[in-house]
């Protein structure tokens, strides 16, 4: 019987035919942060931005060797398993129809027309992917097609793995850590299955949004669990429930071991390796990166490898990102000012900003009564530092202010 590592090799050889390598690149600016030596798995350079393409290739390819006449493909995906069943479909020159929900954005809908060319069909359904996925396995059952499952499959998982073959061939060695994010639990149910087999040393840290934590919940419960809510900003990792087979691979992960990064956060991640680094990921791309801080201790003096998932980014999202990075950092904040209705008050107020105090925004939401009036304000600074002191600047004034930014219910409100 062949062992997983063997045919984890045997898929990651296949894939030569598709795509070279993606980089393992050593990145200094991490590396003298942490005293340590961090490389970065360049997922966001393979052909379709992401990793999803080495599981759709490899269950293709496993598929058409058992079902030779198998040439139909369907799969239900509004991100980068879309993109990798459409780049398969073109290479093995068979029909893939994928289903997306209405709401995905056109950026996603074009891309993936672009990597599948003329052997793939895009159909539009339902509001929820819920809805999505159950039209798209009806339409695949009357058409005899195969489903291509965007994790729990075991062909999947296995060409998921080729992931950490790659890793250790380019490292030439095993690194004392491999960080990498979970979703469904695909890749990181191939990473520590082939790990077990060949490098059983090398440590694992999986990272999952706190918005999807569906591994953490599972580890907790001793079983596969539904999240009741899922946070679908890390869209590439919010996974509301752990696949059943990638599960049996992760069942034994000590829970210490699974971080969970939040989104504010991980948008702060984002902003620093476009700007300092020119690394363009998706926010799942970036949970890896995102919680070396927690792992600052652990990686000193050491080699850890950090899995960039994915660099499908849609630029449309980056004032949104700018401005969670900018609350998480501290540096933005809004404020509900009772603003005096008298002359000069303004004047008095705007006067007690600092140098490296902004004005982003500034709304009169109501007058509460007829001297004060109530006001949105936003205020941007240099340092974080500096609202203590324009706080007590307020306070000393006699300029009564209600801080916002931590209140989530208000903030989606007025914000």
């Amino acid at each position: 019987m062949t062992s997983f590592s063997d045919a984890a090799l045997a898929a990651t050889a296949r894939m030569r035919a598709l795509f070279p390598p993606t980089p393992l690149l050593r990145n200094a600016h991490l590396s003298d942060r942490y005293g340590a030596e961090i490389w970065l798995k360049r997922e966001d350079l393979s052909p379709v931005r992401s990793y999803k393409i080495r599981g759709a290739f490899n269950a293709m390819r496993k598929t058409r060797a058992a079902e030779p006449d198998q040439n139909r493909f369907v799969c239900a995906s509004a991100g980068n398993h879309a993109q990798g069943v459409a780049h398969a479909c073109r290479h093995f020159g068979v029909r893939g129809t994928i289903f997306m929900p209405v709401t995905t954005p056109q950026q996603k809908i074009m891309k993936t027309k672009v990597f599948g060319g003329d052997a793939v069909e895009i159909t539009l359904t339902g509001d929820y992917f819920d809805d999505t996925l159950t039209a798209a396995q009806t339409y695949c059952a009357e058409i005899g097609g195969h489903f291509l499952a965007p994790f729990d499959d075991p062909d999947v998982i296995e060409g998921q793995a080729s992931v950490s073959v790659e890793v250790l061939d380019q490292l030439g060695r095993a690194p004392d850590l491999i960080v990498l994010p979970v979703g469904g639990g695909g890749l990181s149910a191939g990473a520590t299955r082939y790990l077990s087999e060949t490098a059983p040393k090398t440590g694992l840290r999986l990272v999952e949004p706190a918005g999807g934590a569906s591994l953490r919940a599972a580890l907790a419960a001793g079983e596969p669990v539904t999240l009741p809510k899922v946070d679908n900003f890390v869209d590439g990792a919010a996974v509301a429930r752990i696949g059943t087979q990638t599960w049996d691979a992760l069942r034994d992960t000590d829970l210490a071991h699974v971080l969970v990064a939040p989104e504010d956060r991980i948008c702060a991640t984002l902003i620093e390796m476009l700007n300092v680094e020119g690394i363009v990921l998706e926010p799942a791309g970036a949970l890896a990166v995102d919680v070396l801080p927690d792992l600052a201790g652990e990686i000193e003096g050491k080699t850890a490898v950090c899995v960039t998932s994915g660099g499908n980014f849609d630029f449309e999202r980056l004032p949104e990102v700018k401005e969670r990075a900018q609350r998480f950092s501290g540096v933005k904040k809004y404020l509900i000012l009772r603003l005096p209705q008298r002359p000069g008050a303004l004047k008095e107020f705007l006067g007690l900003l600092g140098p490296e105090d902004d004005i982003a925004r500034f709304e009169y939401l109501k007058k509460s009564a007829r001297n004060f009036g109530s006001v949105l304000i936003g205020i941007e600074t240099g340092h974080a530092e500096n609202f203590p002191a324009l706080f007590a600047r307020l306070e000393a004034g006699g300029f009564a202010y209600q801080d916002i930014t931590g209140n989530q219910a208000l903030s989606e409100f007025l914000i």
